[in-house]
């Protein structure tokens, strides 16, 4: 069996995973605005050896017809919030090997100012982040607050598609990797080297020079989620890791295939892609301790945000339908994910699942040795590369795992015991060098390539 990566998910906000157990007495979530959480969040992670984290993130908000509920706010269910950027630049100095990858949308960022920023944070971080990248899945409010037009689900693969060709331009082609020669009897920089860069394409343009020089990786490690249909084409040309959603074996083994196909129709190898699957799990000595835990988990939450955090994901208003109604006849244009998820069951049941987990499948409940015995299934059934972890309360669950699940994963090989390589995309994507795989299209617009055609 392969040696899995994990990585922690993590959301600058209260509440996670479209749950609100910030009541819980172990759950620490509510300080996120501190650095000192985030500190020692980051701690915990490195000195586990996990790869990286992954900041979540969203502009949007929970909306019931045109309204925030009031129970949004009681419970912090969505606002407020941190920019991850921000939140990852505060990380980079008290770390030395953990991966810090932050979400970034195409629908609502300006391409040459973002490149910018992630460019910034792969340099002070020496070749650290990734960039999970997103078209917005709560895009009708976020559209709302950017005063900007509501753009449908497809057409938003659509402009993310151009967004990522701009971003290619600046981050492989604008400058060359061996621009920067800091010779102060000689030059600063070789202008052979620096590269105009155009792009008229039919939503974003930009003609000049990249603000930034070639940073470790060139391009971030790109993470992406979409599960549509539409989703996984993108994620097949675009992607490096993909993030599944917590599912049965079947199923998952079922995405990993059908992602990796897409791989192969953009021209790459199948093995390009690294496929990871959120896991969740609350784990205790006995399995009846951990059932008496997990339920104290969902004591803590009300069972009003379940409506409202469903249509912060989806702008689906569930109580207005009748609960026997078939999921299958709901239509959305914002995250097709999460109804093609339920398809088989009725509000009535999706309901009651989404007040228990949110976004996250129910996690494993059990000893230390059956949580590792289902990540093994898991992985080898489904031919996964690693997981997501995704902490019901934190950072109890994150400990929980760490101390008492890895160490079984190690002792049967399947968990590494330290960073094994200087990069974020060396250990996860197994390249040689810190930069995209030939095979990927960001590495058609490297700057070689780009000086011939300008």
């Amino acid at each position: 069996m392969k040696q899995l990566r994990f990585g922690l998910f993590e959301n600058a906000q209260t509440n996670d995973s479209g749950t609100a157990t910030w009541r819980h007495p172990d759950n620490q979530r509510h300080l996120f605005d501190t650095l000192a959480y985030w500190k020692n969040i980051a701690e915990i992670c490195e000195n586990a050896g996990l790869d990286f984290i992954f900041l979540a993130d969203a502009w949007g908000w929970a909306d019931v017809n045109g309204e925030r509920p009031d129970i949004c706010t009681v419970e912090g269910l969505d606002l407020p919030r941190l920019d991850p950027a921000i939140v990852a630049a505060a990380l980079i100095s008290s770390t030395e090997n953990l991966g810090l990858v932050l979400t970034g949308s195409t629908l609502l960022e300006q391409p040459y100012s973002f490149a910018r920023r992630i460019a910034s944070l792969d340099h002070l971080s020496k070749g650290r982040i990734g960039w999970n990248v997103v078209t917005t899945g709560t895009a009708e409010t976020a559209s709302a607050a950017f005063g900007v037009p509501m753009v449908a689900h497809d057409e938003r693969y659509n402009m993310a598609d151009d967004f990522m060709e701009l971003v290619y331009k600046l981050w492989e082609g604008a400058w060359e990797p061996d621009a920067l020669e800091l010779d102060k009897q000689g030059r600063y920089a070789d202008p052979e080297k620096v590269h105009r860069i155009e792009h008229e394409g039919p939503y974003f343009r930009s003609n000049g020079y990249g603000n930034t020089s070639y940073s470790p990786q060139g391009t971030p490690v790109l993470f992406q989620a979409g599960s549509s249909e539409r989703g996984r084409e993108f994620g097949g040309r675009h992607g490096e890791c993909i993030f599944l959603g917590g599912a049965p074996v079947d199923k998952l083994a079922g995405q990993v295939q059908a992602i990796r196909a897409e791989a192969v129709a953009a021209g790459r190898a199948a093995d390009s892609i690294k496929l990871m699957a959120a896991f969740s799990c609350v784990v205790a000595p006995t399995h009846e301790e951990a059932e008496q835990k997990y339920q104290e988990v969902l004591d803590a939450q009300t069972p009003e945000v379940a409506v409202a955090s469903y249509a912060w994901f989806t702008g689906l208003d569930l109580s207005s339908y009748d609960p026997s109604t078939p999921m299958t006849d709901l239509h959305t244009e914002l995250s097709q994910t999460q109804v093609a998820r339920f398809a088989g069951l009725t509000v009535g049941d999706v309901l009651k699942d989404w007040h228990a987990h949110g976004v996250r499948s129910k996690p494993v409940i059990g000893t230390p040795e059956e949580i590792a015995d289902a990540i093994c299934e898991l992985a080898e059934g489904a031919d996964l590369d690693g997981f997501l972890f995704t902490p019901v309360i934190q950072p109890g669950s994150t400990i929980d795992f760490i101390e008492q699940v890895m160490p079984i994963l190690r002792e049967r090989g399947v968990a590494g015991t330290g960073y094994d390589a200087p990069t974020l995309r060396q250990r996860l994507v197994g390249t040689e060098t810190p930069v995209l795989r030939d095979d990927h299209p960001g590495a058609g617009f490297r700057a070689q390539q780009a000086a011939l055609t300008l």
